[in-house]
C-alpha cells in the first residue's frame, strides 16, 4: 500500500511536468505563428500595392487624358510635356478637339505627336 501512494504521486508529478511542458510547446508554436503571420501579411500588402501600381498603370495607359480636365500632374506624366506646356495648357482652356493645342501655338506640333494618341477633349 505504501508503494500505492508513491505510485500515485510520481503520476502525479509525472503529469504535471507534461503538461508545463505542453503549455511551453504552446507559447512557442503560438509566436511562431504570430511571426508567420505578420511576415504572410507583409506580403499580402506588399502584393496588393503592387497589384494597385500595376492597375493604375494601365488604367493611364489605356486611357486616354482630356485636355479639358487633366491636371498639371496627369499633363506631365505625357511623354515630352515640360511644366511650362503643361501651364500653358491648363490656361488655354477650354479646347474644342485636341490639335486645339498646336493651332493656338500652346505646343509644337512635334511635341504634340508625341501624345496626339493619349489625349482626347471631352466637351
Amino acid at each position: 500500500m505504501h508503494w500505492l501512494r508513491y505510485w500515485h504521486v510520481s503520476t502525479i508529478v509525472l503529469l504535471a511536468a507534461l503538461v508545463g511542458c505542453t503549455q511551453q510547446q504552446n507559447t512557442q508554436n503560438t509566436q511562431e505563428l504570430k511571426e508567420k503571420t505578420a511576415q504572410a501579411t507583409a506580403e499580402v500588402k506588399r502584393d496588393a500595392e503592387a497589384v494597385a501600381a500595376g492597375v493604375r498603370e494601365g488604367w493611364s495607359h489605356d486611357k486616354q487624358l482630356d485636355l479639358n480636365s487633366a491636371t498639371k500632374e496627369q499633363l506631365l506624366s505625357l511623354p515630352g510635356v515640360t511644366a511650362a506646356e503643361a501651364d500653358r495648357v491648363i490656361a488655354g482652356r477650354p479646347y474644342n478637339e485636341p490639335g486645339d493645342v498646336v493651332k493656338r501655338r500652346i505646343m509644337p506640333k512635334a511635341e504634340y505627336d508625341k501624345i496626339a494618341d493619349q489625349v482626347t477633349v471631352k466637351k
